[in-house]
């Protein structure tokens, strides 16, 4: 869910990396053309949206969307003592064609000094035909020292400036798969591969197994990789150098 991108780095990662990137370092951008403004071929970026019937609030196996619902997470990114919280919020937004989204807010603060770094809104809906989640943008808050900066810098909305909605969740699970997960010419072309299933994976949250791992890229940032992994009936529990440390429904 969460884009800001590094290098790998942290110790709770090193164990889970070494499973799965070798086997898929190859197969991914051979001869492929990294182009800004158009997607990569081959990589998913059309899944028949028109057939769907969208809801704003349900589950997937590996993705919550029901109000109330909050993950956690704590780490250390390029240097920096983050908390991330990321909270499933009564907010939804109207994208047309019988579209509701449902807000997921996301709160980035520094956990050293508590100064807030970034508040965005993702807008997720899911396919009721097929359990699949849909990613429809982001409304993004920039903060610095605390204090707004800029509202709009990796924000992008389904339906604007060519923009288009992209997978964030599979309802089927298939090992090799790879998807656009944001379709945004210039500002955000994100895409996943499904690289790993069944893992065992421990995070201060907890033991998990049947933990899937998703490596994910962008073509607006060639060479940078962020590893991301999702326990089920959990959600996401490893975001980059971010250990889930607390999940569950608000009181």
């Amino acid at each position: 869910m969460m884009k800001r991108k590094s290098n790998i780095g942290s110790k709770e990662l090193s164990i889970i990396i070494a499973i799965a990137v070798a086997a898929t370092t190859i197969m991914t951008m051979v001869g492929t053309s990294m182009r800004v403004n158009a997607q990569n071929p081959s990589w998913t970026s059309s899944f028949n949206m028109e057939s769907c019937n969208f809801s704003s609030t349900g589950t997937n196996p590996y993705f919550i969307l029901q109000p109330g619902y909050q993950l956690v997470f704590t780490g250390v990114e390029d240097g920096e003592p983050l908390n991330v919280t990321v909270t499933v919020s009564n907010e939804t937004k109207d994208f047309g064609n019988g579209i509701l989204a449902r807000a997921v807010e996301e709160r980035t603060i520094n956990s050293e000094t508590s100064d807030l770094k970034e508040i965005t809104k993702d807008y997720f809906a899911i396919c009721e035909q097929t359990n699949s989640v849909f990613y429809f943008g982001e409304d993004v808050n920039n903060y610095e020292d605390g204090k707004l900066v800029d509202h709009h810098e990796g924000s992008w909305l389904h339906g604007s400036n060519n923009a288009r909605a992209g997978l964030i969740m599979p309802g089927t699970i298939l090992l090799g798969s790879r998807y656009y997960q944001e379709i945004a010419p210039d500002v955000a072309l994100d895409k996943a591969e499904l690289v790993s299933m069944n893992q065992t994976v421990s995070v201060p949250a907890g033991k998990f197994s049947g933990v899937i791992q998703m490596n994910e890229t962008s073509d607006l940032e060639p060479g940078i990789e962020e590893v991301n992994l999702h326990a089920p009936g959990i959600g996401q529990v490893i975001d980059n150098e971010l250990v889930l440390v607390k999940y569950g429904y608000l009181k």
